[in-house]
């Protein structure tokens, strides 16, 4: 490639397009007609003597060269824009705006606590979380559709990323209050006797219990119900159903419904689970976004410690 001759305004289109994949929305990302963009592919195939991107039912599918290209573009545009803005960056009046999904964990025990920590710190910029349900984080991430993602430890991986742990949490039982169950301590027999709901939609997998329960010579969980994590509270707090689930959410769930929690009898088995604060390392160096990451995990460092927000 004749590198005197390149126009490197070029990759910032390359870039739209792979993040859109689609010829119309990458002119809308950057404020450039259909005609400009597609012009600008040409050029783009024409430098690198490659289609790069090939058109098909759902927009437009990269080529394997093109793969090779996203990761190296992404980062070296990342870069030039960190160099750019490396002064510019103020809290008190930054209008800049975040993208964050939260698995239910965090959803529950981190989302408000963010939401006022950064409220106080960054009162103009914007935060908009999402659950990132069973959307593929790691491509959201690679696409720059979303900035940073508070998922269970291991779910997002790979050295182009940057991790740090948020929250660590073991389990406990939910039930109604006056629940039986929850008059004296539990025992794993009385677990196995009991009804069990199974919260579907949590990503958290409680089938450990079923491991503790056969060591011991018991039965397994006699599920009676599974439903979604939102109408959870609501059907324990009017059945005789338990649920297990992480701690801190069922701590949570306790102070809003009319439900109570205990934890698991001892077992050297019980797992420990950790959510973890996800990112491309590409964008890592960004002032405005390192900063805040780093108000995140002090936030939840704070929840950790038992220190009131300030």
């Amino acid at each position: 490639m004749n590198w005197d001759a390149f126009d490197f305004k070029l990759l910032i289109v390359f870039d739209a397009i792979m993040r859109e994949r689609h010829v119309t929305r990458a002119g809308e990302r950057l404020g450039l007609s259909q005609s400009a963009v597609s012009h600008a592919l040409q050029r783009l195939r024409r430098a690198f003597g490659d289609e790069l991107f090939v058109r098909g039912p759902e927009g437009m599918s990269p080529t394997p060269r093109a793969h090779d290209l996203a990761e190296p573009v992404r980062r070296a545009l990342a870069e030039i824009e960190s160099a750019l803005h490396q002064d510019r960056f103020d809290p008190a009046t930054s209008t800049a705006r975040f993208r964050l999904v939260l698995n239910n964990t965090a959803a529950v025990v981190l989302a408000a606590p963010i939401a006022e920590w950064i409220g106080s710190r960054a009162p103009s910029l914007s935060l908009h979380m999402s659950p990132s349900g069973t959307v593929r984080v790691d491509d959201l991430l690679d696409r720059g559709d979303v900035d940073l993602a508070i998922v269970g430890a291991g779910r997002v991986e790979g050295e182009r990323f940057g991790t740090t742990t948020l929250i660590r949490d073991g389990f406990a039982v939910v039930a109604r209050h006056g629940h039986p169950a929850l008059a004296r301590p539990l025992t794993y027999e009385r677990l196995a006797d009991l009804s069990h709901l199974v919260v579907s939609s949590t990503g958290d997998d409680v089938g450990f219990l079923d491991g503790i329960l056969s060591r011991r010579g018991l039965p397994p969980r006699r599920v009676a119900m599974a439903a979604p994590f939102l109408s959870a509270a609501p059907i324990l707090a009017r059945s005789d159903l338990v649920a297990v689930m992480a701690e801190r959410i069922a701590r949570t769930l306790a102070t809003v419904h009319p439900v109570a929690c205990a934890a698991l009898p001892a077992d050297p088995d019980l797992p420990v689970t950790r959510s973890v604060l996800v990112w491309a390392r590409r964008v890592e160096r960004h002032p405005d976004h390192a900063w805040l990451r780093r108000q995140i995990a002090d936030c939840a460092r704070g929840l950790a410690d038992g220190r009131p927000l300030s």
